[in-house]
């Protein structure tokens, strides 16, 4: 008995769904009642989307770029240099004395072992303040080497393993490759921390790093000493011609920045790293502990960074945006302030920024056209 009855039931929802579809259909053919209404409704609430909108719009497109680019000559670009160092190393220099606690050569890691012209790996470890590591591999080509090196660094999404096809494309065209993951990700530490104010904690996450900033201390030389120092040891054992940077995401961010500090890198790649502020607060898309960083900021913001590490003799930034990237800075909003960051780097005289734009897939990577483009523009 109960089997019939909810067979008459499930009869009875099919039969008011088919006459509601259909019902639904009739009324956007032949706008019978109440299309009126509805239609009235869907134009109020475009008009007010439409409306805001036009308002986020209007306010990036009327920001004046110029007057966030506080940098007139090149003695700024040096003045902020040294403001940037003096804030990350709370009053210390540049960290041009330190050295890896650590080097094993010829390492054996199975992930890598059909890596295609691959010479040998090297791994490089390095600890800072409450056990926080950066663990890198050096990459080396078996044949056609250019005596040039690659500082390749990932992004959020983990392990410099992430990044397999671009070491491997760029080893296999004769460059050896020093890859990094951010802090706290990857084959790096999570170390536990006991704070006074919090109790211990996990440091698992980047914006858990702002619990352990301190007057001794600034969290965001996590995220660049492990280089200096990386290069630091290249510079003492090899005599490499060139020093080169590329990063993804959150280390296209790090390879924003870092090339401000340290002129040795003459050429950097940013793909699909963060806008500016004045463009990612307006569209909602704000990022981690690391890109909101007010002070770091007041220093050198973006544009200032972009400036910063494009210039210098023969030095060259470029960045790459994913048009259609399903994760983040997709688009064209770059070009907002693509115009004024170039014009003032050539006003300095020495230098080159430039923007190229990858449509070529819909995915959060750096793809094989846009690595073609990058290696055209290290070897042009």
């Amino acid at each position: 008995m109960l089997i019939i009855i909810l067979k008459k039931y499930l009869v009875a929802i099919s039969l008011i769904a088919v006459i509601a579809f259909a019902y639904g259909l009739a009324t956007g053919i032949y706008k019978i009642f109440p299309y009126e209404l509805l239609d009235d409704t869907k134009k109020i609430l475009m008009s007010e989307k439409n409306a805001e909108q036009f308002q986020v719009d209007k306010f990036v497109y009327e920001t004046d770029v110029d007057s966030l680019i506080r940098i007139e000559g090149k003695e700024d670009v040096i003045t902020k240099r040294n403001e940037l160092v003096e804030y990350i190393w709370n009053g210390n220099t540049f960290p041009k004395s330190k050295l890896p606690q650590n080097i094993e050569q010829n390492i054996i890691d199975s992930r890598y072992l059909r890596m295609e012209n691959l010479q040998k790996i090297d791994k490089i470890s390095y600890e800072m303040e409450y056990g926080i590591n950066s663990i890198s591999y050096l990459f080396f080509p078996k044949e056609g080497s250019k005596n040039r090196i690659i500082v390749y660094h990932q992004g959020h999404d983990g392990d410099f393993y992430n990044g397999l096809n671009t070491i491997e494309y760029f080893v296999k065209n004769g460059y050896t490759v020093m890859a990094f993951s951010m802090p706290l990700l990857g084959m790096n530490s999570q170390p536990v921390v006991k704070t006074e104010d919090f109790g211990p904690i996990i440091l698992k996450s980047h914006d858990h790093l702002r619990y352990v900033e301190s007057d001794d201390l600034k969290p965001i030389k996590f995220f660049f000493e492990p280089i200096a120092v990386s290069i630091n040891y290249l510079d003492m054992n090899y005599h490499f011609d060139e020093y080169y940077m590329v990063g993804i995401s959150g280390g296209a961010w790090i390879t924003m920045y870092y090339p401000a500090l340290d002129d040795r890198i003459v050429q950097s790649y940013s793909v699909a790293g963060p806008l500016p502020l004045y463009l990612r607060s307006n569209y909602n898309i704000m990022g981690d502990y690391e890109t909101e960083l007010p002070e770091l900021i007041r220093i050198a913001n973006e544009l200032e960074a972009y400036v910063m590490s494009s210039y210098g003799e023969n030095r060259k930034f470029v960045q790459i945006y994913n048009k259609y990237d399903p994760c983040c800075w997709s688009g064209t909003l770059f070009e907002t302030y693509e115009e004024t960051v170039r014009n003032k780097v050539a006003e300095l005289g020495s230098g080159e920024y430039d923007i190229f734009l990858d449509d070529s897939h819909k995915e959060h990577k750096i793809s094989n056209y846009a690595l073609n483009g990058i290696l055209e523009s290290m070897e042009g």
